[in-house]
């Protein structure tokens, strides 16, 4: 196998994936991966439906204070959920007096 040819050394690879885990783990200290961060904050979805959001019940509330500012911030920054309006998730600290500091948004 070549290193620096048209194939890529699995180790490289590695490497990479390896590096990357460790800096975003450095970055955004979430300790849930987005799936499950994401299945936690299922009473929430109401309240960021983009058509008809409901203010955010106690259940809501109380998911994202266990879910915490990084979690939350790693949900907004993800990939796109479907219906689900960013602006209203970022909000939902707000709405709940959760004292989170503003999400970071990363492009």
């Amino acid at each position: 196998m070549k290193l620096f040819g048209s194939k890529v050394s699995p180790l490289l690879v590695f490497m990479l994936v390896m590096t990357t885990l460790v800096w975003q783990g450095k970055a955004t200290p979430c300790g849930s991966t987005f799936f499950s961060a994401l299945v936690q904050l299922i009473p929430c979805r109401a309240s960021v439906s983009p058509f008809s959001p409901i203010p955010p019940t106690e259940g809501c509330c109380s998911a994202i204070k266990a879910l915490g500012q990084p979690c939350l911030c790693v949900l907004v920054n993800g990939p796109p959920i479907s219906g689900v309006d960013r602006n209203m998730a970022m909000l939902l600290p707000e709405k709940c007096t959760a004292n989170f500091e503003p999400c970071e948004i990363m492009k």
